[in-house]
């Protein structure tokens, strides 16, 4: 059999490992980094080789093929080398897709993956199908087809990790949106990212389809015909002629899947907050309804939902306020997407770590919705300069018990208290979800 190597031993490129020596190829392992405990233990019980903390160039030029983790950018030397020699570089998920028969449902787009992964995957495994959850969302899809016990999969992919797939035939594509990311990693180019992203839908045919946003404006630049197979399923806020599923009402959603009489779902039930959770929630109910789920068991399921942690998660209710922990919303963006969200008056805690942001899009939700911002972040001169003139009530503070203190005393009932950084969080803790955790800790402690 061929030579495999993989290069980066994290979730992805163990579960490539694992998968390429039990379908019988010789497995090498090269990670320029040091390797996790646990990643090592399963390479050793395996009986792979692999390296750390280095490269060495004369082994992996042996390879027949190689895998390389989404991590690795292109104009890294090893990449670089291999290219040089004309050997295959493919992902993960190209691996994995080789060796199943299994339905893949793909989820790719800058913002709402997870989110929409997740609830998609809830969807069909509530029903009681037989699904598994893989890609970005921390679970190797390639280490899960060792044994390939899933009818389906829900899978969450970055433009990473779409890459280096070739064949790759998802049986659902869902393309949510493209905003500019990641840029370093296109040369820079909209165009080179856009078509990072619409990889997923390049293999697709006659009996696979294509969901997407069509009140995307990206979306609607860069997708072009040219996979003419493929069944469109676009959605989209509002209803017009063409849509498979919009909101017919606040919340009641109508789809109108081809060959099948419209149904209006109720979204009542749903824990979701904001606009582009509407949008999410129109692309996993669309996967669900062509996954047979019927109309009953999306409506029960939308009720029992928990998005994952830190991305406007309601952690408690003091006083008849809601207190909302949207940690992960690191920048401008995310932001935005929370207050856009958020219907009730906020009393809003931002800052950290600032990432040359551009508050300014921000202004408007600002002055129509918050009535109060605390600043949290070591320096919060800029955030101050930004919104003192638009907002009612500034202060500051360095402590995450105290910005919550504060919160509760200005908030009334009725009002949300919104945890949503547009920062990165690394000034005063370890990351985002430590920042999340405290913030939910002191909320409970209230």
């Amino acid at each position: 059999m061929s030579k495999i190597v993989i290069l980066g031993a994290a979730e992805s490129g163990v579960g490539a490992a694992l998968l390429a020596q039990a379908k019988g190829h010789t497995v090498f392992v090269s990670d320029k980094s040091p390797i996790q405990e646990r990643y090592q233990q399963k390479l050793q019980a395996a009986g792979i080789r692999f390296e750390e903390n280095q490269h060495t160039l004369a082994e992996i030029l042996q390879a027949d093929e190689v895998v390389k983790s989404p991590g690795i950018p292109e104009k890294a030397p090893v990449i670089q080398a291999l290219r040089e020699k004309g050997t295959p570089i493919i992902s993960e998920i190209e691996l994995a897709g080789r060796y199943t028969q299994a339905k893949c449902i793909g989820i790719t787009g800058t913002n709402g993956k997870t989110t929409t992964t997740l609830l998609t995957y809830h969807l069909l495994k509530e029903a009681g199908l037989n699904v598994g959850l893989a890609g970005n969302v921390g679970y190797s899809l390639a280490e899960q087809i060792i044994e390939d016990q899933h009818e389906y999969y829900v899978l969450e992919l970055s433009s990473f990790q779409l890459d280096d797939t070739y064949e790759f035939q998802p049986w659902v594509s869902v393309l949510l949106n493209i905003t500019p990311d990641h840029l370093d990693r296109y040369e820079y180019s909209m165009q080179k990212y856009a078509e990072a992203k619409l990889r997923i839908m390049r293999r697709q045919n006659g009996s696979n389809f294509f969901v997407y946003n069509a009140d995307d404006e990206m979306i609607g630049r860069y997708f072009r015909a040219d996979n003419q197979l493929v069944r469109r399923l676009p959605f989209g806020l509002q209803e017009r002629a063409g849509l498979s599923a919009f909101y017919s009402a606040e919340d009641l959603l109508r789809v109108e899947l081809p060959g099948c009489p419209p149904e209006e779902i109720s979204t009542a039930r749903s824990v979701l907050i904001g606009q582009h959770n509407r949008q999410n929630t129109l692309a996993a109910v669309l996967c669900a309804r062509l996954a047979g789920v019927s109309k009953e068991q999306i409506e029960q399921s939308l009720g029992t939902f928990r998005n994952a942690d830190h991305r406007l998660q309601l952690v408690g209710e003091v006083n008849g306020a809601k207190f909302i922990n949207d940690s992960k919303a690191t920048n401008v963006e995310a932001a935005w997407f929370a207050l856009d969200g958020v219907r009730q008056p906020i009393v809003w805690i931002a800052g950290g770590t600032d990432k040359g942001n551009d508050y300014a899009s921000l202004l408007p939700l600002a002055q129509q919705k918050v009535k109060a911002l605390i600043c949290l972040g070591l320096d919060n001169e800029k955030l101050k300069a930004s919104f003192g003139p638009v907002v009612p009530h500034l202060e500051e503070t360095h402590s995450i018990t105290e910005a919550v203190q504060r919160a509760a005393t200005l908030a009334q009932p009725g009002d949300v208290v919104l945890l949503s950084p547009a920062c990165a969080s690394f000034d005063l803790f370890k990351n985002y979800e430590d920042r999340g955790r405290q913030f939910a800790a002191a909320v409970a402690e209230l």
